[in-house]
């Protein structure tokens, strides 16, 4: 693999007599690893451990996820093992112990959204944004199979947030970028990098993060991460946030065999040092006292885009979760029912009328007359009652039914919630002679199933 000239300079000015290392590190195939849902899967594999992330382990070779029925339940998410660090930035620098108001900038595809959910109190509020509206489904869609109901997922540039000023306790950006950390996962990255469009993401870092430190309470923190190496778009951006006078940087205590290298600002992972790809992580503490959130609960206490559920339709709707006490239910005007933990109810109701492009609470499902049709994401969902029929599949079987085939099983009549390893996969309706597969159509898998 060649290199850009204006690469090789930039890297050679940081590494010195270190480049030669980290130019045949480049040459070798990157690691493999994912990371487990430890409210899933708790009984995860204990060798091959990532030294800053106890529930990730590395794999001695790729399989193919998708044809892993673990994989479609959200059992792991498969993440590159350096930016795993922001676990280790969030756990040193806030109390995980209460409940926090935390935003994911920069969310998609979702691998830091879900192991922010993870590190995070069960009564957190986690907003995962995304700019772009073509990846926001892509972000829905993991975030979901992660099944953590304090998850919520909004479409907004950064500075439509401005009504949020003060909000938040915690703001992740992980900025786009030059990508320089993952050129030997991605060939294409090399042919697409100029020094221009590095000068273009410093640019745009920089408006980023100027739309996000307001967001910030008093005493908040702001982590920072980039999967580049240059100064222009780590240093220079960190020194961005240090100058505003708004902030200060958090050192972090990081032991020296992770490899990790301390910069005048923040910290580097460099693919000859350690095992994983290149990754730039900074934190930042709010030392201002100047923005502090305000709102009128008696003026605007009520939702503007849904309206409580109707009372008749409670009892059914609650015996499908497994405490529906700790939910408030609500309907869309297009007869979608979603669930809302009562903890974060005033929140959300908060974050419902100043935002206009988000999906809050758990999506439920909807009714048709008196019938209740429950959603695929209640079915991936942690929240969803063990007490629900279930239907529990072979691999064999999971594969068919992930496939969207129709499964040749006999099983009662009505819901069944279809399982693997006692994970849920989506929904089946028996219906006596034959079994409907209610799997989204753009959740099948389209490759072929070898024999």
């Amino acid at each position: 693999m060649q290199f850009p000239h204006p690469f090789i300079q930039e890297l050679q000015a940081q590494l010195g007599n270190e480049y030669a290392d980290f130019e045949a590190a480049l040459q070798q195939p990157p690691p493999v690893s994912i990371r487990y849902n430890s409210v899933k899967f708790p009984d995860f594999p204990t060798q091959d451990t990532v030294k800053w992330c106890a529930e990730a382990r590395y794999l001695p070779v790729r399989p193919v996820f998708t044809l892993d029925p673990l994989f479609h339940a959200g059992a792991y998410y498969v993440q590159e093992a350096s930016s795993m660090l922001i676990g280790e930035a969030l756990k040193q620098t806030v109390d995980l112990t209460e409940p926090l108001r935390v935003l994911d900038l920069c969310a998609a595809p979702g691998g830091k959204t879900t192991l922010l959910a993870s590190a995070l109190s069960s009564d957190s509020l986690l907003l995962a944004n995304e700019v772009i509206r073509s990846r926001v489904m892509i972000l829905k869609e993991n975030v979901q199979k992660w099944g953590f109901p304090n998850v919520h997922v909004s479409n907004h540039d950064p500075e439509d947030l401005g009504k949020l000023g003060g909000f938040f306790d915690v703001i992740l950006v992980d900025a786009p970028c030059s990508g320089e950390g993952l050129f030997r996962k991605d060939p294409d990255a090399v042919e697409e990098w100029s020094p221009e469009n590095v000068q273009t993401c410093a640019g745009r870092q920089k408006r980023i993060l100027g739309a996000a430190m307001p967001l910030l309470s008093a005493g908040g923190i702001l982590i920072y991460c980039t999967c580049t190496y240059n100064d222009a778009e780590n240093r220079d951006s960190s020194a961005f946030v240090v100058n505003s006078g708004q902030f200060e940087e958090v050192r972090l205590h990081l032991p020296t065999d992770w490899g990790i290298t301390a910069k005048m600002l923040g910290y580097q992972c460099y693919p000859h040092k350690v095992k994983g790809e290149g990754f730039f992580l900074a934190v930042f503490r709010k030392t201002t006292q100047s923005d502090s959130f305000h709102y009128n609960m008696e003026k605007n206490g009520r939702p503007r885009s849904f309206k409580p559920l109707h009372k008749k339709q409670l009892s059914e709707i609650s015996r499908w979760l497994k405490e529906p006490d700790d939910f408030s239910f609500y309907e869309k005007p297009n007869g979608d029912v979603i669930a809302l933990l009562e903890n974060q109810k005033e929140d959300l109701i908060i974050l419902d009328n100043l935002l206009f492009a988000k999906g809050l609470g758990l999506e439920m499902g909807s009714f048709k007359g008196t019938d209740f049709i429950p959603s695929h994401a209640l079915a991936l969902s942690t929240a969803v009652s063990d007490k629900l029929p279930r239907l529990e599949l072979s691999e064999s079987e999971a594969l068919q039914f992930l496939k969207k085939e129709n499964l040749m099983l006999d099983a009662p009549k009505g819901w069944l919630l279809v399982t693997y390893q006692g994970l849920g996969l989506g929904w089946v309706k028996g219906l006596g002679n034959r079994i409907n597969n209610y799997l989204p159509k753009d959740w099948r898998i389209r490759m072929e199933i070898p024999e």
